[in-house]
Formats: structure tokens, C-alpha cells, sequence
């Protein structure tokens, strides 16, 4: 069983930037991969980026990529997405996931409660 918390979600201009955090409970967090969605009102939960057990490979939806960054920091048992240059089609509840047996293509089998990211024009 792994819990996630995300956290780090808040309203910024568009070309302004934040930092979402993802904390994971329990001792095999390292063995996971992550991953981060979003889903927009009225739209279907949409794939982010993922990042690799180990942290060797990353993957991101072309939408994102050369904006957002995901890392993760396995002896915090945490993963973080790095949103820069956001834009207010960034509005989105984005949640952490973690994966047992795939990074990409990711399929969850862990999901946290969301944070909202709201992006001002």
C-alpha cells in the first residue's frame, strides 16, 4: 500500500512558475514509478510525465514538454514536477501516481487526492 500527498498547487500569472511536491509513504517508494496527471473541468484525467524507479528516464506529453520537469529525491520519498512558463491551459486538479510495474506507459495503481493549479491570463 503507498499513500500520496500532493501538495504545492496554487494560482499564478501564465508565464509565472511552480513546484508541486508528491510525498509517498511506506519503505519502497524507490521501487515505483511516478507519474503526474491532470484533469481539467469538464475534461478526461489527462498524462503529465513519469519518471523512472531510479530516476534514469522521464517522460512527458508533448503539451509539456520544455516546460515541466519531474524529479524525484527516493531518500525523501518524494517526487516533484517543476511547471515553468505556465499557461492558463495548465488549469488543472494534478495528481500524483505511483506505478509498480511501468513508467511509460504509466498505469497507475496509486492515486493522491489532487491539488488545484490555476493559471491567470
Amino acid at each position: 500500500q503507498v499513500q500520496l500527498v500532493e501538495s504545492g498547487g496554487g494560482l499564478v500569472q501564465a508565464g509565472g512558475s511552480l513546484r508541486l511536491s508528491c510525498a509517498a509513504s511506506g519503505r519502497t517508494f524507490s521501487r515505483y514509478g511516478m507519474g503526474w496527471f491532470r484533469q481539467a473541468p469538464g475534461k478526461e484525467r489527462q498524462f503529465v510525465a513519469s519518471i523512472t524507479p531510479s530516476g534514469g528516464s522521464t517522460y512527458y506529453a508533448d503539451s509539456v514538454k520544455g516546460r515541466f520537469t519531474i524529479s524525484r529525491d527516493n531518500a525523501k520519498n518524494t517526487v516533484y514536477l517543476q511547471m515553468n512558463s505556465l499557461k492558463p491551459e495548465d488549469t488543472a486538479v494534478y495528481y500524483c501516481a505511483a506505478a509498480r510495474n511501468s513508467a511509460y506507459p504509466f498505469r497507475a495503481d496509486y492515486w493522491g487526492q489532487g491539488t488545484q493549479v490555476t493559471v491567470s491570463s
